[in-house]
């Protein structure tokens, strides 16, 4: 592989392995539209992921310095994640992925010759 390759190659891989997976993309893309959310909240919107994953996906994306996750000290206890600034520099990673998901599901279900 040629120096360029490698670099591009590096580059999609330090990617995946931050936003790769089922849920980290959906994660995303549901604070960056629908703002901040509580742990309920998110898993409301994400049918068949599991308590355990969800909570492992957030503290994920947690160290990755991606999602904000805020305490409030009150009872009963109230926990808030949010996308930190560095986060909404996946704006158009997000987006371009969505677009893309519509129009391969178009492509795939046109008519064959």
């Amino acid at each position: 592989m040629n120096n360029e390759l490698d670099k591009g190659s590096d580059g999609i891989i330090t990617t995946l392995n931050v936003i790769g997976g089922k849920w980290k993309p959906l994660i995303l893309y549901i604070l960056l539209y629908d703002g901040t959310k509580r742990f309920g909240e998110l898993k409301r919107s994400l049918p068949g992921i599991s308590q355990g994953m969800l909570t492992n996906q957030l503290r994920e994306l947690e160290k990755d310095c991606l999602v904000e996750r805020k305490v409030y000290k009150e009872i009963p206890p109230r926990v808030e994640y949010s996308l930190t600034k560095h986060a909404t520099t996946l704006t158009t990673v997000l987006v371009d992925m969505c677009d893309w998901g519509f129009k391969h599901a178009d492509f795939l279900n046109e008519p064959k010759s």
